[in-house]
């Protein structure tokens, strides 16, 4: 279970008038909602919710008035732009397909809360209603909800199959309460004619904070040069991310922002489409989809900046560099790598 997100008063909500400040945030740059800018009109960025971590992140906007007229009893919630694929994409209607699911399962207006009302929008995507059952964290109890999707990133793409990891934040209320949270799905998926089908989601499971938070992970979550998403910051607080991992993010921080997309929980167990354990859910692995604002998979984005990204991931450590070039050098012949899987984001392995 993860940590519960906390709870924010409406009066709380409402401070500042339109400067409204709800918590869970990552941070991703404004843009229209594609995957070089995010979804932009919905960055909150308070440093108390146990989803935020790292600077950058745009005030979020509301869907209604966030003013004192607002009427007594109910909570205004931010308006989320839907994400879309932007260029560079490898398979890009895969992506979308697994987004619009997480997108649909998360965002309800009044009356459409519970199960049964979850199982009609997955319905009316054309997929398996019974896809609502595992939405686990996506589905709490409240009047409504909205997702914004910061990130999809490929876990794995093949022929015939794919996970596309929907990196993810998520605001609910009931009643005056809003709760800011959010989540990373592995949302599987297989090829089908016009349009992939989605056959599974495993949501992100972080385990419980640790009773004291490791020193290093302080300094990660304290560090405003590293934005790391809900369930990458409830990974952190679980104690279980390996120092290595930690340190590395800290020494990369020196030159680069940078955005994460996953940590430990949230990723497949194997390395996509193998038997091979995958190091992120051993706390040896963290993703990189955003560098100093430019997203890895944009075709504008220097190579330089995403190559020398690399190199320093390298130079701090990891034994498994991956991303969407083929480097050369290295302390071994495979220190770096490249596949579809890894066109859009940059991945850092630890072997200890």
């Amino acid at each position: 279970m993860r940590e519960p997100a906390p709870l924010v008063s409406r009066r709380a909500v409402l401070v500042g008038g339109l400067g409204l400040v709800l918590g869970a945030a990552c941070g991703c740059s404004s843009g229209g909602g594609s995957r070089s800018g995010g979804a932009a009109s919905a960055s909150p960025g308070s440093p108390t919710a146990p989803a935020a971590s790292g600077a950058g992140s745009p005030t979020a906007t509301t869907s209604g008035s966030a003013s004192a007229s607002a009427p007594q009893g109910t909570a205004t919630l931010p308006t989320a732009t839907p994400w879309r694929p932007g260029p560079g994409e490898v398979q890009p209607d895969v992506k979308l397909r697994a987004v619009e699911l997480i997108e649909a399962l998360g965002t309800w207006g009044p009356g459409g809360q519970g199960l049964e009302a979850a199982r009609g929008r997955v319905a009316a995507l054309g997929l398996p209603p019974q896809l609502a059952d595992q939405a686990g964290p996506l589905l709490p109890a409240a009047d409504e909800a909205v997702v914004e999707v910061i990130d999809a990133q490929y876990g794995g793409i093949l022929s015939d199959s794919a996970s596309v990891l929907v990196v993810c934040r998520q605001w609910s209320a009931a009643g005056s309460t809003v709760t800011a949270g959010g989540t990373t799905v592995d949302v599987r998926l297989t090829a089908a004619s016009p349009r992939w089908n989605v056959t599974a989601l495993h949501p992100a499971d972080p385990g419980p904070a640790a009773a004291k938070l490791p020193t290093l992970a302080a300094r990660v979550l304290a560090q405003p040069r590293i934005v790391l998403p809900p369930a990458a910051v409830a990974d952190l607080r679980s104690g279980m991310v390996h120092d290595s991992v930690l340190q590395a993010m800290l020494t990369l921080a020196g030159p680069y922002s940078f955005q994460v997309s996953v940590v430990r929980s949230g990723h497949p167990l194997d390395v996509f489409g193998t038997d091979r354990p995958s190091d992120h859910p051993l706390g040896r692995a963290f993703d990189t989809w955003q560098i100093d604002g430019h997203a890895v998979v944009d075709p504008a984005t220097p190579h330089d900046l995403v190559d020398g990204f690399m190199r320093a991931a390298a130079a701090a450590g990891s034994y498994n560099v991956g991303g969407p070039r083929q480097l050369s050098g290295g302390t071994t012949s495979n220190q770096f790598f490249t596949d579809d899987t890894h066109h859009d984001h940059v991945h850092a392995g630890f072997s200890s």
